[in-house]
């Protein structure tokens, strides 16, 4: 199994803090975001090497931050490339980049770089094990509101994936999906595919919105919490 962290974006919603620092490398709680993601990933024993899909911009930082962290597990920092919120691959693009620079033909997990999580990676993988499909994670939110901005689920009794939506005006159930992916070996090869077809790289849910149209995904219901740091506002409130 091999890990990619999403952390190319420019994060321009949050701004000054993110203006020449990569928001993946804010500290949080006494170091860097990105480092809780490699703690949990250190945990699981399939992982063999993780990726951390970078911009040109902020290459350098993280090139520095990967001769400091703490990680049994080897850590390659890829950049792909662009140097703007304009000219940016988006995440599912990103994902691309990292399988095709890397010739990854394995099972995957894929992280986006500005989540923070307190539920165990190793009880979503379990999962993963136990069904042999592609495994979401997800959790209820009981904010009508809230619900427009994330991807919703709508789950079989056994955690089967029968419906999903990006951001849905009509939210059809209160599971949100967080940016938590494991991938069979067979889907790493689909992602090409998504592509050719035209979807959008920008979302990294789109894929799996698309996904399980035509193969089984399961969704892992979280015991802990998972927070996307989008905003100044959020990131203040998780530093308290």
């Amino acid at each position: 199994m091999q890990a990619i962290i999403l952390a190319a974006g420019y994060a321009t919603r949050m701004y000054p803090l993110t203006e020449n620092t990569p928001k993946a490398l804010l500290p949080l709680r006494g170091k860097p975001m990105i480092d809780y993601i490699v703690e949990q990933l250190n945990n699981l024993p399939d992982v063999q090497n993780i990726y951390v899909v970078s911009n040109s911009k902020f290459y350098p930082h993280f090139c520095e931050w990967a001769k400091t962290v703490s990680s049994e597990i080897p850590i390659e920092i890829l950049d792909d490339g662009t140097t703007s919120n304009e000219n940016r691959r988006g995440a599912v693009g990103d994902v691309h980049f990292a399988i095709t620079e890397k010739d990854i033909d394995d099972e995957l997990i894929v992280i986006a770089g500005d989540n923070y999580f307190t539920y165990d990676l190793r009880e979503q993988l379990a999962l993963f094990r136990k069904t042999g499909c592609d495994t979401l994670c997800g959790k209820e939110l009981n904010d009508p509101e809230k619900l427009k901005s994330f991807g919703i689920a709508v789950l079989a009794p056994d955690g089967k994936l029968l419906n999903f939506e990006e951001k849905p005006q009509n939210p059809k159930s209160n599971i949100v999906i967080y940016a938590a992916y494991f991938f069979q070996k067979q889907t790493t090869a689909l992602v090409e595919k998504f592509l050719q077809e035209g979807n959008s790289p920008d979302n990294i849910g789109s894929f799996p919105q698309w996904l399980y149209k035509f193969l089984d995904v399961y969704t892992y219901k979280m015991n802990g919490e998972c927070y996307d740091i989008g905003t100044i506002e959020m990131y203040n409130e998780m530093n308290k």
